[in-house]
């Protein structure tokens, strides 16, 4: 779209305008700094805000934009009070007294997602979920790109929205993550889904409830619905009048898995698609989201062949399920995304076998009870290291040996002492990274630099 396009449609969502409207963009990290690209590229009045001292990008950012207002150190009050638009960034709460004053006065919020939905013009696929969804985004735009699509994938994974814009791409893939969804308002998926809804981020979201109604934002619009039909909270969000497809690992859908013969196949319908053991990643789960980056694909009419052979080629993605190493007959995986139970639930319950688990960190408000069948089910002993490690022990009550770590050194040691030949230890935490390391990629590398040091 042309700017004179994209600002008409500004100016129609949200009264969004270059010669009236005083922007600011609350959170100065890459999706703040994308919405200031864009602003700028589009002459908008703008300044930006972040409550850090300072921010680790601030010093690249001022060097392309000098010029820009930047208050840090806090909110400043006389900053929000002559705003009259707020773009506020995923990692900001909405609670924030300072953005809750400025929308009560009239402020309009508008997200990242907002702003991108109204400057493209060809279909988008939007994916969220508590689990799988950076892993389903990288399938389908694998699959799109192996149709011959020119197509940009991003949004929570990888690169920010608003930085896919202007490469004249075909179509969009979009991760969106709970906290983009609960303040975008004008998106209008070509396909969207929610893969699945499980206990995540109840430290920012009231409770279950509301966590899952800013996910079921995704389906806004009146593009094809694609339904997990497995998961009782996502099967509840059907709308019988908007197009649905299906898909599950357990029943009958338009989308599932049915034996033939000897082997497990992915089916449409009645058509075999591809064996389960032609996919390149391990577990149940793996499976389902191959389910549902076909279900996506066939949405907007990809083509099923060039769709499965992408999945065959798929590589997986760092830190999901990522074999680290084989050591004296043991294999050491790192699931270091598994933030949440439901992820580590997950990775669990796709194992044949009992596996050593790695496990714990800041457990972010989520009830680790939640946690204790799957660990007791497939777990042989877990290893606990984090901030809320003694949260899961006693969600465990005993139902399997536990070990404390101080640290993932120590944590990988122990697992090495208790793991024989034919076992594997998961790094599959069920909770956030940042009580001890960076984010889950530092963790997971510090998992696999202690693995490899097994070999010294």
């Amino acid at each position: 779209m042309d700017n004179v396009s994209i600002i008409s449609a500004l100016k129609r969502h949200f009264d969004l305008e270059p010669q009236n409207s005083k922007v600011l963009v609350v959170g100065l990290g890459n999706t703040g700094i994308s919405v200031a690209h864009y602003l700028q590229k589009l002459g908008f009045n703008f300044a930006i805000t972040d409550s850090r001292d300072k921010p680790p990008l601030i010093n690249d950012f001022l060097q392309v934009m000098p010029d820009t207002p930047v208050f840090t150190g806090g909110f400043d009050e006389a900053a929000f009070k002559v705003a009259t638009h707020l773009v506020v960034s995923p990692g900001v709460s909405l609670t924030e007294k300072s953005i809750v004053k400025a929308i009560a006065k009239g402020a309009k919020l508008v997200s990242d997602i907002d702003l991108f939905a109204c400057s493209v013009d060809v279909p988008v696929i939007a994916i969220t979920g508590s689990n799988g969804k950076s892993t389903v985004t990288t399938m389908v735009g694998d699959m799109a790109k192996a149709c011959g699509k020119k197509v940009g994938v991003g949004g929570n994974l990888g690169t920010p929205a608003l930085d896919l814009l202007g490469k004249m791409d075909e179509m969009y893939v979009l991760e969106l993550s709970s906290f983009q969804l609960e303040r975008t308002s004008s998106l209008n998926a070509a396909a969207a889904t929610v893969l699945n809804v499980s206990a995540d981020h109840l430290d920012r979201h009231a409770d279950m409830a509301e966590y899952a109604q800013e996910k079921q934002n995704i389906f806004k619009g009146d593009g094809v619905m694609v339904i997990n039909s497995d998961d009782p909270i996502v099967d509840a969000m059907r709308q019988p009048e908007r197009k649905l497809i299906t898909f599950s690992t357990s029943k009958a859908a338009d989308f599932y898995i049915a034996k033939q013969g000897e082997e497990e196949y992915l089916m449409h319908h009645q058509q075999c698609l591809l064996p389960i053991t032609q996919l390149p990643l391990e577990g149940r789960h793996n499976a389902a989201n191959a389910l549902a980056a076909l279900a996506l694909g066939a949405a907007i009419g990809l083509d099923k062949t060039a769709m499965c052979q992408a999945l065959k080629c798929f590589k997986g993605l760092a830190h999901r399920m990522q074999r680290v190493a084989q050591i004296r007959g043991v294999t050491w995986v790192n699931d270091s995304k598994a933030t949440n139970i439901g992820a580590c639930a997950a990775a669990l319950l796709g194992y044949d076998r009992k596996v050593i688990l790695i496990a714990g960190g800041d457990a972010k408000g989520a009830d680790m009870n939640e946690l204790t069948p799957a660990i007791k089910e497939k777990a042989k002993s877990v290893v606990l290291m984090g901030k809320d490690a003694d949260l899961i022990k006693q969600a465990l009550d005993n139902c399997v040996p536990v070990y404390a770590a101080e640290n993932m050194r120590q944590a990988v040691l122990l697992a090495a002492d208790l793991a024989e030949v034919g076992d594997s230890v998961l790094l599959s935490p069920a909770c956030a990274s940042l009580d001890q390391y960076k984010n889950y990629q530092d963790r997971g590398d510090q998992f696999a630099k202690a693995v490899l040091g097994l070999l010294a």
